[in-house]
């Protein structure tokens, strides 16, 4: 018998069905991977998930395995090298979001806040149950705008409403799977 799981879980790549299994939905808490996760998905705008998650080795590589504090010192040398790697995505204004949001995320962190409390904050440290007809989940909320506004206020880019409330299903803030997959909270 077949596992049942959302529907956007491509059966035919077994690395897209590992994230759906083990990631997607599931609450995280690292700094790094949320970091990470935060870059990811800004780097998705405008193409598919799969595409970044084949990538996501050689992000990890290219931007010095998500650490910020190199992130944050990147210069244009380094820049013009990101742009040459094919194994990212090699958009100008993508590479200068992961500097800058590096930088913010510094920022943060001066201000002795931890992504992680900053982000769970919103959703009082509890993932939210999506309950959505048919799994047809909304592309964003009035959750997702106001994070996204502040988010942006704190100079983090690539973080429009769209794109943080895939985020905060990435990281398990909402677990947004489908009704009859195995990953939902209301699955027996």
């Amino acid at each position: 018998m077949t596992t049942p799981r959302c529907r956007w879980a491509n059966p035919a790549n077994p690395r897209y069905l590992d994230y759906h299994d083990h990631e997607w939905g599931v609450p995280c808490h690292d700094e790094l991977r949320l970091f990470e996760m935060l870059n990811l998905e800004g780097a998705q705008a405008g193409l598919s998930w799969e595409t970044i998650l084949n990538k996501r080795e050689s992000y990890r590589a290219a931007f010095d395995g998500w650490d910020a504090e190199k992130i944050a010192r990147y210069d244009e040398a380094k820049v013009a090298q990101l742009l040459a790697n094919p194994g990212i995505v090699r958009n100008r204004l993508k590479v200068a979001a992961a500097i800058g949001n590096a930088r913010a995320y510094l920022a943060l962190r001066d201000e002795g806040r931890t992504l992680d409390d900053f982000l769970w904050a919103y959703v009082d440290g509890k993932p939210l149950v999506g309950h959505w007809p048919d799994g047809l989940r909304p592309a964003k909320t009035a959750l997702s705008d106001r994070l996204s506004k502040d988010l942006s206020k704190r100079g983090f880019k690539f973080v429009g409403s769209t794109i943080v409330y895939a985020y905060m299903q990435g990281i398990g803030m909402v677990d947004d799977h489908d009704p009859g997959c195995f990953r939902h909270q209301g699955a027996a």
